[in-house]
This record gives C-alpha cells, sequence and structure tokens, in this order.
C-alpha cells in the first residue's frame, strides 16, 4: 500500500483544522440566532404588554394596535390604583404566597431530609405517593378542596389559602429537594453526631446551610406556584383574602375591558416575581447543579 508523503500530511492538517473550525463557528452562531429568536418569541408578549401599559388609556385599546406608545405616560397605573383596591390584593397574595412558602419548603426539606437519610420501603411508597398527588389536576380537587375549607369555616381568610397552597406544594417541594440531600454526603451527618449533636440538630445547623441553594431554587418555585393561583383564589375568597391574580381579572366585565389598567396590574404583579429572582438567582443556578449530581 502507497503512503501518503510526510509533506503532503503537514500541508493538508491546518487546512482541515481550519476547516472544522469554520463549521464550529457556524453552528455556534445558528444556535445564538435560533436562541435569540425563541428568547424574542417568549419575551415579545410581555414587551408589548409593558409598552401598553406605557401608553395613554385611550391609545390602550385603539384598533388596530401600535407596539410603540405615541407618549410615555403613567396614566394607566394612576386608573389601576383608583379603579380598585389592587394595592390590598397585592398584600393579600404576597401574605399568602409568602407564608405558604416559607411552610412549603420547611415541611418539604425535613420530609425529603428523612427520606434521604433513612430510605426504607414505607419511604419509598410515600414517596411514590407525593408524587402521585402532583400528578391529579387541580381542577379536580379544587370542588373537594373548597368543601373541606368551607366546613372548617374558613372561607375568604388568608388562613384558608396559606394551607391550601402549603398543601399542593409540600408534594413538590419534597420531590424537589430529595436530590439535593442525597448530594449532600452522609458523613456530615455522622460528623455532626460524634460532636453531640441529634439527628435535628445536624438538620438545622449542618444540612440546612449546605443545601441553602437547593432551598432558594425550592423557595422561588413554591413561591411563583402560590403568587400565581387563580382557581383556588377565585374559589375560597370574595372580599377580604381576594388575591392579585383575582383583583387583576375584575378590570374584564360583561360590558367593559379596562385594557390600560389591566397591563399596568399585570407587569405590577410580575415585578416582585422578578425582583426575587434576581436577588437569588446565583442560589438557583448553583441549586439546579448540586440536585443534577449524586456522589
Amino acid at each position: 500500500m502507497a503512503h501518503m508523503p510526510i509533506k503532503e500530511t503537514i500541508v493538508e492538517k491546518p487546512a482541515m483544522f481550519a476547516n472544522l473550525y469554520f463549521k464550529h463557528k457556524i453552528w455556534t452562531l445558528i444556535i445564538l440566532l435560533v436562541t435569540c429568536l425563541l428568547a424574542l418569541l417568549f419575551l415579545g408578549p410581555y414587551i408589548y404588554l409593558l409598552l401598553t401599559s406605557l401608553k395613554p388609556s385611550a391609545e390602550a385599546v385603539t384598533a388596530p394596535p401600535s407596539l410603540w406608545p405615541s407618549k410615555f405616560s403613567l396614566e394607566n397605573y394612576k386608573n389601576m390604583l383608583n379603579t380598585l383596591p389592587i394595592g390590598k390584593y397585592f398584600l393579600n397574595s404576597l401574605t399568602t404566597a409568602g407564608a405558604s412558602t416559607i411552610l412549603s419548603v420547611l415541611f418539604g426539606a425535613m420530609a425529603a431530609y428523612g427520606i434521604s437519610r433513612f430510605s426504607s420501603i414505607t419511604g419509598n411508597y410515600f414517596l411514590l405517593f407525593t408524587l402521585v398527588i402532583r400528578m391529579v389536576p387541580m381542577i379536580s380537587i379544587a370542588i373537594p378542596m373548597y368543601m373541606i375549607i368551607k366546613s372548617m369555616g374558613l372561607i375568604d381568610t388568608h388562613f384558608a389559602l396559606i394551607l391550601v397552597y402549603t398543601s399542593l406544594n409540600v408534594p413538590f417541594a419534597i420531590w424537589l429537594m430529595i436530590g439535593f440531600f442525597d448530594s449532600v454526603p452522609k458523613e456530615f451527618d455522622e460528623a455532626a453526631r460524634v460532636d453531640g449533636c441529634s439527628w435535628f440538630g445536624s438538620f438545622i445547623r449542618i444540612i440546612l446551610p449546605v443545601s441553602l441553594p437547593g432551598l432558594a431554587t425550592t423557595a422561588i418555585f413554591t413561591f411563583m406556584l402560590a403568587w400565581n393561583d387563580f382557581l383556588f383564589s377565585l374559589l375560597m375568597t370574595s372580599t377580604k383574602a381576594k388575591t392579585a391574580t383575582v383583583g387583576i381579572s375584575e378590570f374584564l366585565t360583561a360590558y367593559n375591558l379596562d385594557l390600560g389598567p389591566m397591563t399596568a396590574a399585570a407587569i405590577s404583579f410580575s415585578l416582585p416575581v422578578m425582583i426575587f429572582s434576581f436577588f437569588v438567582q446565583r442560589y438557583i443556578v448553583s441549586g439546579m447543579t448540586l440536585g443534577a449530581v449524586k456522589e
């Protein structure tokens, strides 16, 4: 068999590497363009919502609609505050979502830690049971939930929503956090036990601080689930504990649609979650990677 001359091989290698490098750059550019297109596709409605909220009130309902306002105005935000007690609704949402998030993360962390450290057949069945609960459509348990809350005399109270959101989010918190606790070496618990800590003491003093990224990740998702809820808030509140999601829907009536104030309320409603995500984003990123790999 004839061998290729060494001189030709040396000459062809740089050309081959240049070709591979060019293909790699092309694919990187294509992936970047597709990513930007998808991001624009998701951000487009929100950008339109933001620009509409900054239009004059009369311009928000013109046909055909325009993307860019003729002039920027806070009129819709003023009308939002004057039309409905939206501040009270936002406070109700913050109270119920915040309290249910704290309880869901606390109970979910303790349950996940117990299953992770004391694995048994009962624990595995319990974990499967929590997964089945999360698979049940929320609409199918809304009426039974309403009947239970009504029989307890808790309709239109903050405690009712906190109770419902916590019961719905604890299974999700357990499944999300068990991966984080599995990634924490059991030697940490053994070292704490040698130093005189009880199981609960090692959980509070050692495991929770180490799992802070996992707690932050769970907190942001459980908060969003409670903050964005509409169904249970609509069923279980009327005036005193009405949340922002139900309050925003009141801008749409059978005879009128206050689109300008509604868009202003929607933008204001999204800000708390965005601000919360901004401050805990580094914990969310590290939390995702922490629970992804077991040691």
